[in-house]
């Protein structure tokens, strides 16, 4: 889905708090050379002020192809604005999600950061704190007789490919899972929700935060069962090594949380199902 969030009106709030518009970072290159995964003050002194976002451009409203054909969302303006303040560079880079964590390795970006949900990958990454509250769910059409996680039985499920919703569904949830008829990955979230909606799949594994912005682009359509499959945070996800930077990303959201620009950001995203009162890093 390729939607322009901006109006008038956020603009004008936007500015009053110092936020500033996204720039454009299609076709940009990878970050400073990587050498191997080492201690701490190596993976520092690879870091040169060009930080570089990797993301999803799929995963509206975190990171997304605007209307304008540029990159934008509630985390790559949340990422700019702790570069502004750090004086780093801002790029972002699309990727593979199947791959993110070898080309996180190999030095293409510096972080990922987009919905990025920390529990379970706390050994593969360096996390900045969680910022967000998330959790795994259940989405199905409205007019479902789906109401409990039980009534999945026999049914088809279908999540993102190499999504925190299929590691819940082949972990913990893997004995309800075993009660599919069957469980389906689809390249993104979009189309799976399309799917979901002409009938292809009876029900949807994904993000919270993912079913509430489904829901406020197609009203009506979809609910969320009120069992959860986990509970999760959302974190940016650096080169494990990178703790240092991780903290700076912390202290800088913390700061901006502080001093307002978070809830207005999170306001003008309000639309489409980003709330401050998911936000837990204060």
């Amino acid at each position: 889905m390729k939607k322009k969030f901006i109006s008038v009106v956020v603009f004008a709030l936007a500015a009053a708090l110092g936020l500033f518009a996204l720039a454009g970072c299609g076709g940009v290159g990878g970050a400073a050379a990587s050498s191997a995964a080492g201690a701490s003050a190596t993976a520092a002194a690879e870091f040169d002020g060009k930080f570089v976002v990797g993301f999803d451009q799929e995963y509206p409203p975190y990171g997304f192809v605007g209307e304008d054909g540029e990159f934008t969302g509630f985390d790559l303006e949340l990422a700019q604005e702790v570069c502004a303040r750090n004086g780093w560079e801002y790029s972002c880079v699309p990727i593979n999600w199947d791959t993110k964590l070898e080309e996180l390795n190999a030095g293409a970006f510096v972080c990922i950061w987009n919905g990025f949900t920390m529990e379970g990958r706390e050994a593969d990454y360096a996390f900045s704190k969680p910022y967000m509250d998330n959790g795994q769910v259940i989405m199905v059409r409205a007019d479902s007789d789906v109401a409990t996680l039980s009534d999945l039985a026999g049914k088809t499920v279908g999540t993102q490919v190499d999504s925190a919703a299929q590691e819940v569904l082949e972990g913990d949830q893997a004995e309800l899972a075993a009660t599919f008829a069957a469980l389906e990955t689809r390249p993104d979230y979009n189309i799976a929700a399309t799917e979901l909606d002409a009938g292809a799949l009876d029900a949807l594994a994904c993000d919270l935060s993912i079913a509430a912005y489904q829901m406020s682009q197609n009203p009506g359509k979809f609910k969320v069962l009120d069992e959860q499959l986990s509970a999760e945070h959302y974190a940016v996800g650096f080169k494990l090594g990178n703790e240092a930077l991780a903290d700076q990303v912390t202290a800088t959201l913390q700061e901006m949380a502080a001093d307002g620009t978070v809830e207005a950001l999170c306001d003008k995203y309000a639309e489409y199902g980003i709330s401050f009162d998911n936000w837990v890093l204060k």
